[in-house]
């Protein structure tokens, strides 16, 4: 494996530590912020927003660079296209949701409303961004996981049960920001498991090709 690849593929294997660690200290250091209720996004709006924003835009960055190094280790085969081209979509959205600030949800910042009735041209192309990379992802799972069907039948399950997962608990982290009762007081909550299952997934997969080096060399 050429050192660049490797290279490549450690910084994507850091994207997910670094996302999920960074939005939980500032959740736990933010007032009147609750992460069990509240989404990620909403730590980019105010005065330290900054912080979330750079995280959004250095972890999307740092998974575009997953996606370049794993075009590098899975050519050639089938989804060494279609896959890294998913995994740069993901990068894509993140970066797209730090560059746009999100609209208020579920009551934070203090004193807006729960549920808006009007909203802002920056938010909705945040929650755009957002929606493609959260699809791309998905559609990385399947890709990836119908290549390593023949070959690797448990990643291939461990793909598809991601893909799963991942969009059941972001069904029902949408549901609670849209106040469904029962679910609103979670909808932090269920985010932070999507994601958790996700970047675990594309941190496995940049060490699944960084183990892989005879076949990254092929």
């Amino acid at each position: 494996m050429r050192p660049s690849t490797r290279s490549l593929l450690l910084l994507g294997a850091a994207a997910g530590p670094l996302f999920l660690v960074a939005a939980t200290v500032q959740s736990l250091l933010r007032a009147d912020y609750d992460l069990l209720r509240h989404p990620i996004s909403s730590l980019a709006i105010g005065g330290h927003g900054w912080v979330q924003v750079a995280n959004f835009i250095t972890t999307g960055l740092l998974i575009v660079a997953l996606a370049l190094g794993a075009r590098r280790a899975l050519a050639p085969g089938r989804g060494a296209l279609w896959g890294p081209i998913l995994l740069a979509a993901w990068g894509v959205g993140l970066i797209g949701a730090g560059a746009f600030e999100s609209d208020p949800v579920s009551g934070y910042p203090p004193g807006t409303p729960d549920h808006l009735t009007d909203y802002t041209t920056a938010g909705a192309l945040h929650d755009a961004f957002s929606m493609l990379g959260f699809a791309a992802l998905m559609g990385a799972g399947l890709v990836l996981g119908a290549r390593f069907a023949r070959t690797e039948r448990p990643w291939a399950v461990y793909s598809v049960l991601t893909v799963l997962a991942f969009g059941v608990l972001l069904a029902l982290a949408s549901l609670g920001f849209a106040q469904t009762e029962g679910l609103v007081e979670y909808g932090g909550l269920y985010q932070r498991a999507s994601l958790l299952v996700g970047f675990t997934w594309t941190t496995a997969l940049a060490v699944r090709l960084l183990r892989a080096a005879p076949e990254a060399d092929g």
